[in-house]
């Protein structure tokens, strides 16, 4: 039978350990293509490019990791799946997948997450598509403690499918590989940002400011990623890119909006 096809990006950048990785495991499973930026791309959300070029370059990086083809871009994630999908690929993926991510989309940082908005883009196009992120930031965690599962995951995907509208969120904790319980699908935890600006003044003496914050978990329920990654399992988030709030329209409807 014919290899799935699989469309391999990410957000921090074409030579990411992260995407090495994601590759190494997907190659055993499919044919694998890579787009991915040619820059980190942190926290573009779902960016798009459309005041300025795109440029893309073929590469070699990940040929070694058993891609068969790879691609750098110079936009943003959801341009790369843009990209992939109407220039770069001969035929529509079986799925996407996005990462592994140096750090945590869990909770509210989905909002912000390039990775995930690369997984929503395929979603968007009628593609699966799961965005993988690992909870450390370092550029050389070890991604080998979540490979197993990781595969699972993918396999169990081509295998039954995922909702339509629908893109999984999956998020590893930094754990030992003998210490991961297992995985748990569950829901968003509501949390925020309490975000401050580092004021500094430069040379010129023209003020900047550096974003800095602390992360503020405000849901205390056992059915959520965070609850699941403290407790070391690996959430998996069906999250949906139709922002409708459904359960609202009853209560706007009775506003006077109408006279």
């Amino acid at each position: 039978m014919e290899k799935p096809l699989i469309l391999v990006t990410n957000d921090d950048g074409i030579t990411a350990p992260g995407l090495r990785a994601l590759v190494r495991y997907m190659s055993e499973i499919g044919e694998v293509v890579v787009v991915a930026p040619d820059s980190p791309q942190s926290g573009m959300g779902h960016a798009i490019t459309i005041d300025n070029t795109l440029y893309s370059k073929k590469m070699t990086i990940s040929l070694e990791d058993g891609a068969k083809e790879e691609y750098s871009c110079s936009g943003t994630p959801a341009d790369c799946v843009k990209l992939a999908l109407q220039e770069l690929l001969g035929r529509k993926p079986d799925i996407c997948v996005s990462g592994i991510n140096h750090g945590s989309n869990s909770s509210i940082n989905v909002i912000y997450s390039g990775t995930m908005s690369a997984a929503i883009e395929a979603g968007i196009e009628g593609i699966p598509a799961i965005g993988f992120s690992l909870c450390d930031y370092s550029w050389k965690a070890n991604f080998g403690t979540a490979r197993d599962f990781v595969q699972k995951i993918v396999r169990e995907a081509l295998k039954n499918g995922i909702p339509q509208g629908v893109v999984l969120n999956v998020n590893i904790p930094k754990l030992p590989q003998d210490r991961l319980k297992g995985i748990k699908v569950c829901r968003q935890a509501r949390a925020n940002w309490k975000e401050k600006f580092d004021k500094r003044t430069s040379p010129t003496g023209r003020d900047y400011y550096w974003l800095t914050g602390e992360f503020e978990l405000l849901d205390k329920g056992e059915d959520t990623d965070e609850w699941a990654l403290a407790h070391g399992y690996i959430s998996v988030v069906p999250t949906q890119f139709d922002l409708t709030a459904h359960h609202s329209i009853q209560q706007i409807n009775t506003w006077n909006l109408h006279e």
